[in-house]
């Protein structure tokens, strides 16, 4: 997300390129409140090992995908490459002990895809935070969020291809529609050029916003692809755009898993209980996501399609910080016995 109306920096908590306009703005803006086997080609980090801040996690994890832009947007092939394997990821048992260091020890690491809609279009040509968090808000409102454990719930928003995402807190004024497709929408928008946009290295990003004492998480992210024209949108690593999409969800949900709080600590600012809100980052604010994707150089080193430990093929995912290698980890058999302990309170 971008930077606070006050000028202040914050953890990061979005997806980002390295070596682009979004990855040297949020660092620049980065810092903390006060208070198995390395990925190949990668040396251990430890500087950049996450600590536990004492706020929520997420162990039992859920899942609904929302494809924005009507049916037209999107083909059904990629609606169900995407929410298979984001399904088949976030539920691997192997990709899942990487995990479960961040969690007390004997806790079981789950998740659960619940839904797949599509919303009526038009395809919007740029969207901000404003806007997805605006849409989270009206479909609470309407009811289309009921049924849901919404602590321990995140709602994913997909945007088609060649829409833009920023991290603007203001609403760009195309409001996003609630409504599930039941009508072809019109093909989608040329692409407009803002500084630290998806255009300029931005993936997506997770956060939260509250309604009536209830809590709503939510992740957004684009379409990364090449175009065209050579330009770039968002972070295409995989030769397929819909794998680009599984690889950012899974990062995205793995953040909201061991820090699903940090827009509050972020709204804190300098606040010293800012901190209480933050579950596990680095001392530079970067979550279990962030510093893999920094690192790689190539970034095919942490972007891998890794097969199913149940079997069945494999999946396309992104390698998360592992402070048991001090690095970037893929799919091990069995959970890391730390010799610290690494308790954290449960949703």
């Amino acid at each position: 997300m971008g930077p606070n109306q006050d000028g202040k920096v914050r953890p990061i908590r979005a997806f980002l390129r390295p070596n682009s306009v979004a990855e040297k703005g949020f660092h620049t803006r980065a810092r903390m409140p006060q208070k198995g086997v390395i990925a190949p080609g990668l040396h251990p980090t430890r500087k950049h090992d996450l600590i536990f801040h004492g706020g929520k996690t997420i162990a039992n994890l859920t899942f609904a995908n929302f494809y924005v832009g009507g049916a037209a947007s999107w083909r059904k092939s990629d609606i169900q490459a995407i929410d298979n394997g984001l399904s088949a990821a976030m539920s691997d048992a192997h990709l899942n002990n990487v995990m479960a260091q961040y969690y007390p020890a004997g806790t079981a690491v789950t998740s659960a895809f619940k839904l797949s809609q599509v919303l009526a279009g038009p395809p919007p040509k740029t969207v901000s935070q404003g806007d997805i968090e605006a849409l989270v808000q009206r479909l609470f409102r309407s009811g289309a969020l009921s049924g849901f454990d919404l602590a321990n719930t995140v709602f994913n928003f997909m945007l088609p291809s060649r829409t833009i995402l920023n991290t603007d807190t203001a609403p760009t004024g195309g409001a996003l529609s609630t409504h599930v497709e039941d009508e072809k929408a019109p093909k989608n928008n040329p692409i407009p050029h803002e500084e630290e946009d998806s255009t300029e290295g931005l993936g997506g990003y997770h956060g939260s916003v509250h309604n009536g004492g209830q809590t709503l998480y939510y992740a957004v992210g684009v379409f990364s692809e090449r175009l065209p024209d050579g330009t770039e949108n968002g972070i295409p690593v995989f030769d397929e755009p819909a794998k680009n999409v599984v690889a950012t969800f899974y990062h995205e949900l793995n953040e909201a898993r061991t820090d699903p709080d940090v827009e509050d600590a972020i709204l804190a600012g300098d606040d010293p209980g800012a901190v209480k809100f933050l579950g596990w980052t680095s001392a530079q604010g970067e979550e279990c996501g962030d510093f893999p994707v920094f690192e790689a150089k190539p970034l095919t080193r942490v972007f891998k399609e890794v097969p199913l430990a149940a079997g069945g093929g494999t999946v396309p995912v992104q390698f998360q910080y592992s402070n048991a290698v001090h690095g970037p980890e893929g799919p091990i058999p069995q959970p890391h016995v730390l010799k610290h302990a690494m308790a954290s309170p449960q949703a």
